[in-house]
């Protein structure tokens, strides 16, 4: 009788053993090396000390605080972190840009406004948040291209509302500030210009001016961008035709400023 039992246990025993070899056997390997992309560095990112680099009021926007319905789009796969949302005048959102890009003559309705959410990888190769806002016929687009640039480890210094900056162009592009909405007309013209309607982006400014030939005179924007003027010359962050922003602007149809004639606004996509 006690052989018999001593046999029971040894059985039991055995099944148990087996089935814990299996569970662990059904644990994915972990990678070594893994990219700033996982959810896990990201929100280890998120827990560390804000930096300058980082977009202020970011994480009541991020955990969607004033209510507004997020929208996003099909092709986005992290939907947490790449969404937009539309807002109105009682917006903590539109608080931020009213006076600023959003000016008192402004003649775009909010409700063809989007603000998007998306991550970026800095020039310090880490992970950081961005806002943009543009035109909602251009949001899911641009949902989508970040996603790929940040999939891709694509490097954008800074990505913040043009406000930061008091929505003066000039100093959100010395400051290599990747923006897209800014209410204004063309220079003497009653046309609002593309960033007037949200419908065009620059990225790494600094990096990529815009140059025009004005009464004889060179004109470069932003000024300290000068190193960058000529566009034989290699440096990192430019923008040309073999550049995966080129790439995937103008696969969604947007139109690029390198290509112009009469001036070049490296920066620039639009559609």
């Amino acid at each position: 009788m006690k052989r018999y039992v001593a046999i029971l246990v040894c059985i039991v025993l055995l099944v148990t053993l087996g089935a814990c070899r299996k569970d662990e056997e059904q644990q994915p390997a972990k990678e070594v090396g893994e990219s700033i992309k996982t959810e896990d560095n990201f929100k280890q990112y998120k827990d560390k000390t804000t930096d300058e680099n980082q977009v202020p009021n970011n994480e009541s926007n991020n955990d969607n605080t004033t209510g507004e319905a997020k929208m996003t789009t099909t092709n986005v796969k992290d939907t947490e972190n790449f969404y937009g949302i539309e807002f109105t005048e009682d917006s903590d959102i539109f608080t931020r840009i009213k006076g600023k890009s959003y000016k008192d003559d402004c003649t775009v309705p909010l409700s063809d406004l989007r603000y998007l959410h998306v991550l970026h990888v800095g020039f310090d190769g880490q992970a950081h948040e961005g806002e943009i806002i543009c035109n909602k016929a251009i949001a899911e687009d641009l949902l989508e291209i970040f996603e790929q640039l940040y999939e891709a480890g694509y490097q954008i210094e800074k990505i913040k509302l043009v406000d930061e900056y008091n929505a003066e162009d000039e100093a959100s592009m010395a400051d290599n500030n990747s923006s897209c909405f800014n209410f204004r007309f063309i220079s003497h013209t009653t046309k609002i210009s593309n960033h007037g309607k949200g419908m065009a982006i620059d990225i790494n400014p600094l990096y990529n001016p815009y140059i025009k030939t004005v009464n004889g005179n060179l004109n470069i924007e932003p000024a300290n961008s000068t190193p960058y003027v000529d566009r034989a010359a290699d440096f990192p962050h430019k923008i040309d035709e073999t550049d995966l922003a080129y790439q995937l602007f103008t696969a969604h149809g947007f139109s690029w400023g390198g290509a112009w004639t009469t001036s070049k606004d490296y920066q620039h996509f639009e559609k």
